[in-house]
C-alpha cells in the first residue's frame, strides 16, 4: 500500500477522532450552541442591514443586533417564565391541599350529563363511576402535578439556565459577527458538490425560518388569544392554560382544542351555559383560524414536508430530545429528505456528476 495511502487514512482517523472528542466536550452546550444557531439564521437579515447601516463595522452591527434580541426576545420569555413558574407553582399547592379535586370536576360532569348521556354510560357499565372515576382523576392528577412541577423545576434551575444564557448569547454575537465565514469555511472543508452544498444549505436555512416563524408564531398567538379568553372567563390560571396552548399547537393535527374544548364542555355540563358558548365560538372561529391563516402567510409551501411527516418527526424529535424537539425533528426531516431529492437526482442524470 502506498504510503499516502496511509497517512491520508490516519490523518482521516485521526480527524474523526478528534471531532468526536470535541463534540462530547461541547454536549452539556448543545442547547445553547442549538439556539445560538437558530437565532442566528433568524436574525442574520436583520444583522445584514445593520452591517450596511454601520459602514460595514460588522462588530457594532453585531452587538446592535444582539441588543434587539434581547430586548424584543429575553426579556420577554423571561418575563413570561417567571409569572408561569409562580403561577404553575400555586396550582400546585392548591393540588396538594385539595382544593383543585380533579374527582369531584368528574363528578360534575357526570352527573350534569343529559339522559341520553347517562343511558349510553350505563349501557358501558361506566356510570358507577368506580375504576373509571379514580383512573381519570389520578392521571389528572400526575399529568397536573407533572406540569406543575417541571415549571417549578425551571426556577429551582435558575444557575443553569443563566449559564447557558450567557453561552448562547456569547455564541450568538460571534455567529452573527463571523456566521458568513464561518459557512464559507464548512463549505470549503465539506466534501460535497456546490450543488449539493447550496441545497442542503438553504433546506437548512429553510427549514430553521419555518418552524420558527411559523410554529413560534402561531403558538404564541394561540397560547396568548386563548390565555386571555381564560381569563375574561374568569378561569383560574390562564397564563398556564395559555402556555399549555401554545405548546399543544406545536403539534400538527393537534392543537390547542385539547385544552380549551374539555374546559368548554365542563362549563356546559356545569350550567355556565353562555360561557361555554362564548368559549367554544372563539376556540373554533378565533383560535382555529390562526393556525388556518396566519401559518401559510408565515411558512407558505417553501418547507414541501408533508403535514403527517411535520407531525411524526416533531413527536419524535420531543420524545428525543424534549421541547427543542419541536425543532430537531423537523429539521432533521427536511435534511433527510432533501439529501435523498439529491441523490435521486444524481441517479436520474449520471452525466451531471463531475
Amino acid at each position: 500500500m502506498p504510503l499516502d495511502r496511509i497517512e491520508d487514512k490516519t490523518f482521516l482517523a485521526l480527524l474523526i477522532a478528534v471531532s468526536l472528542i470535541f463534540a462530547w466536550i461541547l454536549w452539556p452546550f448543545a442547547v445553547a450552541i442549538l439556539w445560538a444557531t437558530i437565532v442566528a439564521i433568524l436574525f442574520a437579515p436583520l444583522n445584514r442591514r445593520l452591517t450596511a447601516a454601520m459602514r460595514q463595522r460588522q462588530t457594532l452591527a453585531a452587538l446592535a443586533t444582539l441588543a434587539i434580541i434581547v430586548v424584543m426576545v429575553i426579556l420577554p420569555l423571561t418575563l413570561i417564565t417567571a409569572s408561569l413558574v409562580e403561577e404553575a407553582a400555586n396550582v400546585y399547592v392548591r393540588i396538594q391541599s385539595g382544593e383543585l379535586n380533579f374527582g369531584q370536576y368528574f363528578r360534575q360532569v357526570v352527573e350534569a350529563l343529559p339522559p341520553w348521556a347517562d343511558e349510553l354510560l350505563t349501557r358501558s357499565g361506566l356510570t358507577t363511576l368506580g375504576a373509571l372515576q379514580e383512573r381519570l382523576s389520578a392521571g389528572l392528577m400526575r399529568a397536573s402535578q407533572f406540569l406543575a412541577t417541571q415549571a417549578v423545576g425551571i426556577g429551582q434551575r435558575t444557575f443553569d439556565f443563566i449559564v447557558n444564557l450567557f453561552v448562547m448569547l456569547y455564541l450568538l454575537f460571534f455567529l452573527l459577527r463571523d456566521g458568513e465565514a464561518l459557512v464559507s469555511r464548512i463549505k470549503d472543508a465539506t466534501p460535497l458538490r456546490a450543488e449539493q452544498q447550496r441545497q442542503l444549505a438553504d433546506k437548512f436555512a429553510v427549514v430553521i425560518r419555518a418552524t420558527i416563524k411559523g410554529s413560534i408564531v402561531v403558538a404564541v398567538l394561540q397560547g396568548a388569544l386563548g390565555g386571555l379568553m381564560f381569563w375574561l372567563l374568569g378561569i383560574r390560571a390562564p397564563l398556564l392554560w395559555g402556555v399549555l396552548m401554545a405548546a399543544l399547537s406545536l403539534l400538527p393535527a393537534v392543537g390547542p382544542a385539547l385544552v380549551w374544548l374539555p374546559v368548554a364542555l365542563y362549563l356546559f355540563v356545569t350550567g355556565s351555559v353562555w360561557q361555554g358558548i362564548v368559549l367554544t365560538a372563539y376556540g373554533v372561529l378565533v383560535i382555529g383560524l390562526v393556525d388556518n391563516v396566519v401559518r401559510p402567510l408565515m411558512v407558505g409551501t417553501d418547507t414541501k414536508i408533508p403535514d403527517y411527516v411535520v407531525l411524526v418527526s416533531t413527536l419524535g424529535g420531543i420524545a428525543l430530545f424534549g421541547i427543542n424537539g419541536f425543532v430537531i425533528g423537523p429539521l432533521i426531516a427536511a435534511i433527510f429528505i432533501a439529501a435523498w431529492d439529491i441523490f435521486a437526482a444524481a441517479r436520474s442524470n449520471p452525466g451531471d456528476r463531475r
